[in-house]
């Protein structure tokens, strides 16, 4: 029985052997490298997802099914877009008397015909009730 399997596992059968232990060996610290650095830029705990990847495979496994779904330069993205729709947002309200959307240089609601605002004799532009000057011409509200 010893001849035969000496036989079998010839030299070269022994080197693919090798070749496939170090390819697979290979693969599993990639998969360590990669939850580790994966785990920083998602603003995961790259130390304990360093860890529980040790777990050949497994672990990268499990860390790919519980990691966070968005990198934090994705996620800063997203909040800048959101406050950028704000701003925008922001140059507009509604009207106090329908709630029809009006923009800040509304004189009159477009539905209602509610004044949102007075208009400056001199330049005509949009003056809300509280102001006594205009900030356009600096001239008096009266």
């Amino acid at each position: 029985m010893e001849e035969f399997l000496s036989s079998l596992i010839t030299p070269e059968v022994q080197l693919a052997i090798m070749a496939v232990v170090v390819i697979i060996a290979v693969f599993y610290l990639i998969s360590i490298l990669w939850v580790v650095r994966d785990a920083y830029l998602r603003g995961a705990n790259p130390v304990i997802w360093g860890i529980v990847s040790l777990i050949p495979f497994i672990g990268a496994f499990f860390y790919s099914m519980m990691r966070p779904p968005m990198l934090l330069a994705d996620k800063d993205e997203q909040n800048l877009d959101f406050a950028l729709k704000q701003r925008q947002l922001m140059h507009y309200g509604e009207c106090g008397k329908c709630g029809y959307p009006v923009e800040r240089e509304y004189l009159v609601c477009p539905r209602c015909s509610t004044q949102l605002k007075n208009e400056c004799r001199k330049c005509g532009h949009a003056l809300n009730p509280e102001w006594h000057v205009c900030p356009s011409c600096c001239t008096p509200v009266g």
